[in-house]
């Protein structure tokens, strides 16, 4: 039995978790992984500036982490000599909050003895669906949506990723947030869009579907995403309402359909151009079930569509945790000299 105790500290979020795996771990091995416990500790300051201000952030998992590490182990029932090894979200994210997460763990694992491994966060979208579904296995579609990204990728091997498309401006995440700020909505936008949007009429504004013309033309974007064009779309909208409160459900639905209706059609499009019978679908906006199940909706029972439960799409230690388990046990280590990076590059990228 592996134990793993993992940190992350990328954004807003400070957690931990101690992963657990029967002999080999992760996915594709004989050992699938196990969330123990998973401790997630948001931190509400941002609503007051409308979005993440970095160095509170900083500061915030400076002040929790500790505490968080102990409620992870304790919910385990283990200490830290019972762990073998630690995970640390290495990047991409918020320079300064990464940095308190890897030196914590990095200072944990040089005093324990202990192996330390730097995660890359969105493979740890990846693996997050893994903790629950065991049927999850390669080849697959993922498509990640978050604040910081939009990426569509495929995925033939665990640890093997060929990234097809991704956006050009405002990943997804950010433009629900940008969004539900022009429509005068608390941060962070996404989850009140959506709440509203089940009380919204579609329809009354005709939304672009930003880049959804490139499908089938072979291009270099025709798996690309943009959502500025979409968001300006939505601003006018704004400005031309007389009556904003009236009119705010309806504004939430159209925009939402038309980001929806992006990210469905080139996910299914990739699926059936590499035949592949599996999607999986991670990170915060991956929270939205309307996306969720508009998505399955569309795919019908020819394509299996494999989405975390919300807990597991935040972002959290867990996933982190799980990535870390199954390249510690491909043999994998990072030095002491690890740093954290903000445009850290996915491991395992294919031609």
């Amino acid at each position: 039995m592996t134990r793993i105790l993992a940190i992350e500290s990328s954004c807003d979020e400070t957690s931990a978790a101690v992963v657990r795996c029967e002999g080999a771990c992760g996915p594709d091995r004989h050992g699938d992984p196990v969330a123990e416990s998973v401790v997630i500790l948001s931190q509400d300051v941002h609503r007051i500036f409308g979005g993440v201000v970095p160095e509170l952030a900083s500061r915030a998992h400076l002040t929790a982490l500790p505490d968080v590490i102990d409620q992870a182990l304790a919910q385990a029932g283990t200490t830290l000599e019972g762990i073998d090894g630690i995970a640390v979200t290495q990047g991409p994210g918020l320079v300064g909050a990464l940095l308190v997460g890897a030196m914590y763990g990095k200072g944990l694992a040089w005093t324990l003895g202990k192996p330390l491994i730097g995660v890359h966060h969105m493979e740890g979208h990846l693996f997050a669906a893994a903790l629950e579904d065991r049927e999850l296995k390669p080849p697959f579609v993922g498509l990640l949506v978050s604040g910081g990204h939009t990426q569509l990728l495929d995925v033939p091997a665990w640890g093997r990723y060929r990234i097809v498309g991704a956006t050009k401006d405002d990943a997804a995440g950010e433009a629900f947030d940008k969004v539900g700020t022009l429509l005068g909505l608390p941060y962070p936008g996404g989850p009140r869009i959506e709440k509203l949007a089940k009380e919204g009429k579609g329809g009354r504004w005709k939304f672009p579907r930003p880049m959804l013309g490139e499908l089938g033309r072979g291009g270099p974007d025709e798996y690309a995403f943009s959502f500025s064009g979409l968001k300006t779309a939505l601003l006018r909208a704004v400005q031309g309402s007389k009556d904003l409160d009236a009119d705010r459900a309806d504004l939430c639905r159209d925009f939402q359909d038309a980001v929806i209706e992006v990210l469905v059609e080139k996910s299914l499009h990739l699926a059936d151009r590499l035949s592949y019978r599996t999607i999986l679908l991670g990170g915060g906006v991956a929270c939205n079930q309307t996306l969720i199940g508009r998505l399955r909706e569309r795919a019908g029972d020819g394509i299996r569509v494999v989405a975390a439960t919300p807990r597991l799409n935040q972002d959290n230690a867990a996933m982190i945790g799980a990535a870390g388990a199954w390249r510690l046990a491909q043999g994998e280590r990072s030095d002491w000299n690890i740093e954290p990076r903000a445009d850290l590059p996915m491991p395992g990228l294919v031609a």
